[in-house]
């Protein structure tokens, strides 16, 4: 059952009217001269992942007019293989997780493909991160809010902690950041980004190759 009520209002014009094209133009501006480095990392993660170099996988966005949240499909670089133990089962992620991935994944090349999303409209350069269907029945109102907006590339979690943090401090950052949008205040997210993705900050949950899964934390 959706919890979001979809009543956001734009903080100002900037939202309104500036945001969506300016992602837009950044994310296609981006792709045009990242174009050599995409084609890098396609070939060497078909080499490393012996196979298919791109992760997808559908996430929700923004709550429409019909009250639910849109689904679509993330485009990612793959960071984990997909080899499994004898009985066939995937191995933990830890395990799955190469020494690819890992660069992949210090140095955030591994979100470049969510350039496509941005374009698509599906998200935004700033916002809340875009995290797995299944969470949405897990949310508690505050937490459910987080999906009035588009979600981002990256966001005020992401300056603030990234996966080093709890599931419930990420959250309150995501809405705080519903509730007000700014140019200044993307742009100054923007800036803080690179400064964490320069000095690796909250690459990976405490004790795990990857955010341990978000089970709900109560109303």
């Amino acid at each position: 059952m959706n919890k979001t009520l979809g009543t956001h209002k734009p903080y100002g014009p900037y939202e309104r009217i500036v945001k969506r094209p300016l992602d837009f133009i950044l994310a296609l501006l981006a792709l045009i001269v990242l174009s050599p480095l995409f084609l890098i990392l396609i070939i060497a993660g078909a080499i490393a992942m012996k196979g298919n170099p791109f992760f997808t996988q559908l996430r929700p966005g923004k709550i429409g007019k019909d009250g639910k949240e849109k689904i679509f499909k993330l485009i990612k670089f793959r960071t984990m293989s997909n080899a499994k133990d004898k009985g066939g089962n995937l191995l933990p992620d830890e395990k799955r997780l190469n020494r690819y991935g890992r660069i992949l994944r210090a140095s955030s090349a591994d979100e470049l493909p969510e350039l496509l999303n941005i374009i698509r409209g599906d998200m935004s350069v700033v916002g809340p991160r875009p995290l797995l269907v299944q969470y949405l029945e897990r949310y508690n109102a505050h937490q459910a809010r987080r999906h009035e907006v588009r979600p981002g590339f990256t966001g005020l979690a992401q300056v603030h902690g990234r996966n080093a943090i709890s599931w419930e401090e990420k959250f309150d950052w995501d809405v705080r950041y519903v509730d007000r949008i700014t140019f200044a205040g993307d742009l100054k997210i923007l800036f803080e980004t690179i400064r964490t993705v320069v000095r690796r900050d909250g690459i990976s949950g405490e004790g795990s190759a990857t955010m341990i899964e978000f089970m709900g934390s109560g109303k």
